[in-house]
């Protein structure tokens, strides 16, 4: 016989395994199934300075392995699979895994969004040694120092001016000869004394000698080529949600994002998005964390008023 679970939940970062712990510490069956480890884009993270409780900040690895650990303590399982893709049309949802079909009477999907990258050979070997791709969370470590911003959108714009308060120096190179981000951003970082811009221009190699020490540009209307020094680069060229194995079986915005208000309610009864994965104003680990406890709160509710044949 098939075995149902009370609670599925697709993801294992902060926002699935904070549902796993509230989930399980009320009494459900509840499973989460993670793609590779425990923490997500968290994992990621040398030093999280603005979770509370770590007084002298935690590596983002050890935080996401407690999180797991606090979860299964209460009973929580966890499978290490690939979600491929779901059927939410009936009360029991399917979903078709790397190791077979799971069922559950409710789905929280946790899936978060991935940094879109420059696509450069250099990018991933640099990761955590001057390359970034999260100015709050990374951007303490260049206080006094020069740091290059590739983007030219809000968040590309919100970095930089964030890191102007931080930085010695602020170099923002974008593709085009003006920025697509807001008034609200573009207006204090063109006044910033301490941003420079270049123009109409592309990375086309970060250069290292074990850390960063620069970058490479070319101009692409000159095809002049440049060399920045910098101690560190923030690629901020924008998020992609990981919702492509749901198909049409759920509601998404223009960018991908699922759905959901404060409640983390998706259009279809059961089905809950938390953490970076569903539309919001800010994507930060205990915001992902809020999630995950509040969808629990609505996922009981859902559990006790409906008829599961």
């Amino acid at each position: 016989m098939k075995h149902i679970y009370d609670m599925i939940i697709i993801g294992g970062g902060p926002a699935g395994y904070t549902a796993a712990l509230y989930a399980s510490r009320a009494g459900l069956d509840v499973l989460t199934v993670e793609r590779m480890a425990p923490g997500g884009q968290m994992a990621l993270t040398d030093t999280i300075d603005n979770y509370p409780g770590f007084e002298d900040g935690i590596d983002g690895f050890t935080l996401g392995m407690k999180m797991q650990q606090s979860a299964e303590r209460f009973g929580a399982k966890t499978e290490y699979a690939e979600v491929q893709n779901v059927d939410f049309t009936n009360e029991i949802k399917i979903l078709k895994t790397s190791v077979g079909e799971l069922y559950a009477k409710t789905v929280v999907i946790a899936t978060g969004a991935n940094p879109k990258e420059l696509g450069l050979k250099e990018e991933w070997e640099l990761l955590g040694k001057g390359v970034h791709y999260c100015a709050h969370c990374d951007g303490r470590f260049y206080k006094d120092k020069t740091v290059v911003v590739v983007g030219g959108g809000n968040s590309a714009a919100e970095d930089a001016l964030y890191l102007s308060r931080i930085a010695k120096k602020v170099f923002l190179v974008h593709r085009r000869d003006s920025l697509k981000a807001t008034k609200i951003y573009r207006e204090p970082l063109m006044n910033a004394e301490n941003v420079e811009f270049l123009w109409d221009s592309a990375v086309t190699e970060i250069v290292s000698d074990e850390k960063v020490i620069g970058v490479k540009t070319q101009n692409l209307k000159t095809k002049e080529d440049r060399f920045t020094e910098c101690d560190g680069v923030f690629i901020s060229i924008g998020r992609k949600p990981a919702t492509d194995f749901l198909k049409d079986e759920i509601t998404l915005d223009n960018y991908g994002y699922i759905i959901a208000d404060e409640s983390t309610k998706t259009n279809v009864p059961g089905i809950y998005a938390v953490g970076d994965v569903r539309t919001k104003p800010l994507r930060q680990v205990v915001t992902a964390v809020s999630d995950g406890a509040v969808a629990v709160t609505f996922a009981e509710e859902y559990l006790s008023m409906t008829k599961f044949e």
